[in-house]
């Protein structure tokens, strides 16, 4: 037992990787947290308990091996943990970044629940990866064998994207639709440099062209080509839109200039990190830099928005939030990185209106929580008469996302969908009411998190491979 470079828990105390100064980290868009080096790496890795019940693996949405991983890193095999968390991750240092491991696989760490600090599960694998990445042992997606089936997939997000990579590596002939000019979807232009640098993304969408998958950017389906086209082209085809449409403000006012969408501001700051010319930031449109900021929102994209508009130079940024801190959808993580960096949020309170054209204040209604609403969380309601301007000259709706009407933009109308837009499809399969058409991500399950994403994607693909094969043993009789 002394030999045994696990269960370090008891004497090596958590220890994330070093997180950069405030005053530095929100001049620019680099990432904030810096990589371990190895010997710490291993370090963390042999906190892990080996529990024979391992909580963080059943809270992983993709079922990854994770106390196996933990001891190859502790042991120096980083080849072999890379491996083994690729074997169920299409992006695991995508997920090492961003995913909110403090409400899935860390939030239930063993050790955690005993007091001793949750592995830093986040960090290592993302350290396991980036190493991967730089000792050339990730390589293109190679197959055994082409196969002659094709399946098209709509969309180049992180379900589509993983999707394609589990077809592709079985053989199938991939092409992927995207009405953006960069593929990654939200990961691309929806999540900021600081959480995600963009060249992580590019990477792995590079690694699956040059392994053969087909990707036709810059084509809106319904506009470019019709979905009955790329349905007339493949043997299957995989809806992977993601949501799109922002849930709208209401009150006087609403329309005001100034007041902007949390995915147009977002885009206009990653498009910029990439080298674009982008007239909505030179015009101060989307462009924060001098400005009082307001965001209105407690998810992650708010906490997105408001981080960003630090670093693009507001005088003051705040952000609005209906319920308290304890009940806001967002990563409790990323609200502190947010207040480390100068965002200050008002709690409780919400907009009732807007002054001036363009915008110049928000007239904030404060609120008190009320009695639980129908999913057990306590609604939100008004203080009379406790309203108050907050003064504003760039507003931010960050409400969240709705689904954009698909059957009615692709002239569709037998495509089924469910009362909020989402299309109707199997649970674990993909398998719309439409034959050989299939649908993953958050077009089926409404906003989510990227990791949910990557694992209807990858398991969408096992289910498209087992009917193409049923279908050409048919075929074949």
């Amino acid at each position: 037992m002394a030999n045994d470079p696990m269960l370090k828990f008891v004497t090596v105390p958590r220890d994330m990787p070093e997180k950069r100064a405030p005053d530095l980290r929100n001049q620019d868009f680099h990432e904030i947290y810096a990589e371990y080096a190895d010997a710490k790496a291993r370090e963390q890795a042999s906190r892990c308990s080996q529990c024979g019940v391992p909580y963080c693996q059943t809270h992983c949405p993709l079922h990854n091996n994770i106390p196996d991983w933990l001891r190859l890193t502790a042991e120096g095999r980083l080849q072999e943990a890379y491996e083994l968390s690729q074997a169920t991750n299409t992006f695991p240092e995508i997920c090492g970044r961003i995913c909110p491991q403090d409400r899935l696989c860390e939030g239930n760490c063993v050790i955690e629940q005993s007091g001793h600090g949750t592995v830093t599960i986040g960090s290592v694998e993302k350290y396991i990866t980036d190493t991967a990445w730089e000792q050339g042992w990730v390589k293109p997606v190679a197959p055994m064998a082409d196969r002659a089936e094709s399946v098209g997939i709509i969309g180049a997000g992180p379900g589509g994207l993983a999707a394609a990579d589990v077809l592709r590596r079985a053989g199938v002939q991939v092409t992927v639709y995207d009405r953006y000019d960069r593929g990654g979807g939200l990961m691309t232009y929806g999540i900021p440099g600081f959480k995600l640098e963009k060249d992580v993304v590019m990477r792995r969408i590079d690694q699956l062209e040059q392994g053969g998958v087909e990707m036709k950017l810059d084509c809106n389906v319904g506009e470019d080509i019709s979905f009955g086209a790329i349905r007339g082209k493949h043997d299957a085809v995989i809806i992977a839109t993601g949501v799109y449409k922002s849930r709208e403000l209401q009150g006087p006012g609403a329309g005001a200039t100034g007041i902007v969408r949390a995915i147009d501001y977002l885009t206009a700051s990653n498009r910029l990190s990439f080298g674009d010319t982008v007239p909505e930031i030179d015009s101060g449109e989307l462009n924060a830099s001098g400005k009082r900021v307001v965001v209105i929102g407690g998810g992650d994209t708010a906490m997105d928005c408001v981080r960003t508009a630090i670093r693009q130079g507001a005088t003051s940024v705040k952000c609005l939030y209906r319920r308290d801190r304890a009940n806001m959808p967002g990563s409790q993580r990323e609200v502190n990185n947010a207040e480390e960096e100068g965002v200050i949020f008002e709690w409780l309170s919400a907009p009732k209106g807007f002054l001036g054209d363009p915008v110049t204040a928000v007239k904030v209604q404060q609120m008190r929580l009320g009695a639980p609403d129908a999913t057990g969380r306590q609604s939100p309601e008004e203080i009379e008469g406790a309203v108050y301007d907050e003064p504003a000259d760039l507003v931010i709706k960050a409400l969240g996302f709705e689904a954009e009407d698909l059957p009615g933009l692709w002239d569709q109308p037998e495509l089924a969908v469910t009362r909020w837009g989402t299309i109707k499809a199997e649970y674990t399969t993909g398998r719309t009411e439409m034959d050989s058409v299939y649908a993953v991500g958050d077009i089926v399950r409404g906003a989510s998190l990227v990791v949910w994403a990557i694992r209807d994607g990858r398991d969408t693909a096992a289910a498209v491979l087992e009917d193409l094969s049923a279908t050409a043993a048919m075929a074949a009789e």
